[in-house]
C-alpha cells in the first residue's frame, strides 16, 4: 500500500546519528553520494554496503522502516539493472535475440542495484533522524554565502523542507483517495497498463485539489504567525558542530581513503 511507504518521516530519537549537526548530516550524505559512484570493483562495493548498514543500525530507526523507503524504487531498481544485465560489452555467455548476457553486463547489473539501493538508504537516515525545522535551518546556514547575491536563502530552505516533509502526507492522501475509489467500483488492479494509467485519474484529480488546499491552509497558518521570511529571524535552537561531528566526518573520510586504495591496488570489476 502507499501508506507503507517510509521515505521523507522523522522518527525522534537520541542515537548517535540523530544527534549530528544537521549540517554535518547534509555534508556527510553528499560525500557518501559521490562515493558511492567511485566504487569500481568488489571490495570497495561491499566496503560501501557495509558502512550503510552501519549506519542504519548507528541510527536507532528500525530497519524495516529502510525497507519501507525503498518500495518506491523497486521498479527503477529492476529496470535499471535488467538494461544493465542484458546490454553488458563483451564476449556473450548465453544470447537470444537482441539480448545478450555478458560478465561484463552481470557485473554492472550488481553493481547498479547496490549503488541505488546504498544511495536510498543513506538519503533515507538524513530525513529519518533529522526533523524538518533542522533541516531547513542546516540547508539555509550552509546557503547563507549566496545572500551576498541577493538569493532567497530562507525562502528556498523553507520550500525544500516543506516538500520533503509532506511527501508521506500526500502518499498517504493519496492511499486514502484510492481506497475510495475501490469502494466506490473502481478496478485499478487489473487490465492492461493503458486501462490502469488512465484509471489513476480519478486519484489525480482530487490529489491535486487536496494538496493545493493543504498549501492554502499553510501559507494562511503562516500569515496569521506574522512569517515575513528570514529577514531578522532568531532561532529557537542554535546548531553547532561537536566531537561527534569530527568523528563522523573521520569515519566517512576512512571509508573514502579504503575505497581509493581499493580502486588503485585491487583489480577492477567493471
Amino acid at each position: 500500500m502507499v501508506r507503507d511507504v517510509a521515505f521523507g518521516q522523522y522518527f525522534p530519537g537520541k542515537s548517535f546519528i540523530h544527534r549530528l549537526d544537521p549540517r554535518a548530516k547534509i555534508l556527510l550524505l553528499i560525500a557518501y553520494l559521490v562515493i558511492i559512484f567511485c566504487t569500481f570493483n568488489y571490495f570497495s562495493l561491499l566496503l560501501i554496503a557495509s558502512f550503510t548498514v552501519l549506519m542504519i543500525l548507528s541510527s536507532g530507526v528500525s530497519p524495516k522502516f529502510y525497507f519501507k523507503s525503498l518500495k518506491v524504487i523497486v521498479f527503477i531498481v529492476i529496470f535499471t539493472s535488467l538494461l544493465n544485465l542484458f546490454y553488458g560489452t563483451g564476449e556473450p555467455i548465453w544470447q537470444w535475440w537482441i539480448f545478450r548476457l555478458t560478465i561484463n553486463g552481470i557485473n554492472r547489473a550488481i553493481f547498479v542495484t547496490v549503488r541505488i539501493i546504498c544511495l536510498i538508504l543513506a538519503s533515507s537516515c538524513l530525513t529519518f533522524t533529522t526533523s524538518p525545522t533542522e533541516l531547513t535551518d542546516a540547508i539555509e546556514r550552509l546557503m547563507k554565502p549566496l545572500n551576498r547575491i541577493h538569493f532567497p536563502v530562507h525562502e528556498i530552505a523553507m520550500m525544500m523542507s516543506l516538500a520533503l516533509r509532506f511527501v508521506p502526507t500526500l502518499l498517504e492522501e493519496t492511499d486514502k483517495i484510492m481506497a475510495a475509489q475501490k469502494a466506490r467500483g473502481a478496478d485499478m488492479d487489473s487490465g492492461s497498463l493503458i486501462k490502469r494509467v488512465k484509471a489513476l485519474v480519478p486519484v489525480l484529480i482530487p490529489l491535486f485539489v487536496s494538496a493545493f488546499r493543504r498549501a492554502y491552509e499553510i501559507a494562511t497558518a503562516m500569515e496569521c504567525r506574522c512569517y515575513r521570511g528570514g529577514s531578522g529571524r532568531t532561532k529557537m535552537k542554535s546548531i553547532h558542530m561537536s566531537g561527534r561531528d569530527a568523528a563522523a566526518f573521520t569515519a566517512l573520510g576512512l571509508v573514502i581513503c579504503g575505497v581509493i586504495l581499493c580502486n588503485i591496488f585491487l583489480s577492477a570489476a567493471i
